[in-house]
């Protein structure tokens, strides 16, 4: 039988409570599809200003939205990935 207490660190001249709670779920996987799709809604909303963002020298702007997107793809999937393999290793 596990003991009820909470466990204790002590570093330094502090002390402190570790909660024993279970660690959330979290695989990013969720995370990255609204980022990369909030770099998309980015770059659509300023679309209809590329000529006064290049005009203005902000065209740049378009750029750092797309590539926030590709990156946010590459992301994604190999987020993706690393979950599937964790639920096929856990399942064996």
């Amino acid at each position: 039988m596990q003991d009820e207490q909470p466990q204790v660190h002590e570093i330094g001249n502090r002390t402190y409570l570790v909660a024993d709670v279970e660690p959330l779920d979290v695989d990013g996987v969720r995370t990255l599809a609204v980022g990369t799709a909030l770099w998309g809604l980015a770059f659509l909303m300023l679309l209809p200003f590329s000529g006064r963002l290049q005009d203005d020298g902000h065209l740049w702007w378009l750029w750092t939205c797309v590539a926030g997107f590709g990156l946010g793809l590459v992301g994604w999937d190999y987020c993706r990935r690393r979950k599937n393999a964790r639920q096929a290793e856990a399942t064996l």
